[in-house]
């Protein structure tokens, strides 16, 4: 089974037990966005990802991760956060996600006219419009099957046609935008090339049509044919997606990148273009930690 046109492509297949929910929802499922709705920005301007001071400090401590963070991205660019391991790049993108509260500051979604000015009030990102795909998210897989893997916890009962279809229409746009429409929908996850593996976590976030796209060492794990594969394909999904990637390998990605920002020791956060020097700085002091 190779392509999708039918809501009828998604028939039960896999009821989850409540413990392999939580399973799922721990470690590969969690999305945040702007409300509860998808923002909507008419012809004219645009919508941009606004971190504003936040700060976060885990329950039961007294030291902050995060200092005073900051952040502007705008709507379908690819920002990329990069420092040295431990100084709180993935503590960020886990209050993105809506994995944890930020303890002081905002996060949200606002929308601007073409002239760059504000159109009415920020809007707060909540954890429905946000996809995360974590590193080696391969380890979360629990299907058996690439069509259970990307419809897992789907609804399968008591649904009519018409939502079945609209879910169907949803597989068929993620698995085209990421390449998987050439193999088999009944195939092994497990069984797949470490380059499709990671297509196939990127199409499990995108069948939400999330807002924004967050993305931990989207190359980590991957042959130099299998990396060169997926920075293509982030180039394409860049087109049409807001994409935040926390990343090492800086020289790969720098085509990508609109705006960077390298995370120092202490979670504090300073813009900084990339340069072919600051990316073999940045590679050196990663392999050194």
């Amino acid at each position: 089974m190779q392509a999708v046109g039918t809501a009828a492509a998604f028939s039960p297949a896999v009821t989850p037990s409540p413990a392999r929910r939580r399973a799922v929802d721990s470690g590969r499922r969690f999305s945040r966005s702007c409300r509860s709705g998808r923002v909507s920005v008419s012809a004219a301007g645009y919508s941009q990802l606004e971190v504003r001071r936040v700060s976060y400090r885990p329950p039961g401590t007294e030291q902050n991760l995060l200092n005073e963070i900051s952040l502007n991205l705008k709507e379908k660019s690819f920002g990329l956060l990069f420092g040295r391991s431990g100084s709180g790049k993935t503590t960020l993108l886990q209050l993105l996600a809506g994995l944890s509260e930020p303890t002081h500051g905002t996060i949200c979604i606002q929308k601007y006219n073409d002239s760059g000015n504000p159109m009415g009030p920020p809007e707060l990102l909540t954890a429905q419009r946000v996809g995360i795909v974590f590193q080696f998210p391969e380890r979360y897989f629990l299907a058996d099957t690439v069509l259970e893997e990307i419809t897992f916890g789907w609804p399968r009962q008591n649904t009519d046609f018409l939502f079945r279809e609209k879910l169907a229409l949803k597989l068929q746009n993620a698995i085209n935008s990421v390449g998987l429409n050439g193999i088999s929908l009944e195939e092994d996850p497990q069984s797949l090339s470490g380059g499709f593996k990671r297509r196939l976590a990127l199409a499990i976030q995108l069948v939400q049509t999330p807002d924004l796209l967050l993305l931990d060492e989207p190359l980590a794990g991957l042959d130099w044919k299998a990396r060169a594969d997926v920075v293509n394909l982030l180039k394409d999904l860049k087109k049409d997606h807001t994409i935040l990637a926390v990343s090492h390998d800086l020289r790969e990605l720098y085509p990508l990148v609109d705006r960077s920002w390298r995370m120092e020791m202490g979670g504090v956060l300073k813009e900084e273009a990339l340069s072919v020097s600051k990316q073999m700085q940045a590679e050196l002091q990663w392999r050194d930690n």
